[in-house]
């Protein structure tokens, strides 16, 4: 199975900074190509520490997905490695510059997907 990146248009405006090009160009398609996967690793994530989401009011079930991206590192490396993996040559170098800001606007922008999929992961 192939996966292609999505275009997404309009994220990009004059006088944007370089991080926020790359943020818009490269990991907003790469998170939205990966949508599945990363609602399939959370469904598992919930599975395996037995944590019921579906009994939970929507405020808590957001608070918990947000504790999960804060506090758990395997879980964000999983994350990070699922996106990454799909970065071309030139983008992992300009990532290697600006990892530790890339890497947060990487679980920024899941951790909100997710929140925003709640229905998908019952």
């Amino acid at each position: 199975m192939t996966k292609e990146r999505p275009v997404l248009s309009d994220l990009v405006n004059e006088g944007t900074s370089e991080i926020e090009k790359f943020q818009n160009e490269v990991l907003r398609p790469l998170v939205k190509m990966q949508h599945q996967l990363l609602i399939a690793s959370f469904r598992n994530y919930l599975q395996k520490r037995k944590i019921d989401l579906i009994v939970l009011p929507e405020k808590k079930k957001r608070s918990r997905i947000s504790s999960v991206f804060k506090t758990d590192n395997n879980y964000k490396n999983l994350i990070l490695g699922f996106v990454i993996g799909h970065f071309s040559e030139d983008e992992f170098l300009f990532y290697s510059e600006n990892s530790s800001e890339i890497n947060r606007r990487i679980l920024q922008i899941t951790s909100q997907r997710i929140k925003d999929s709640i229905s998908e992961l019952s």
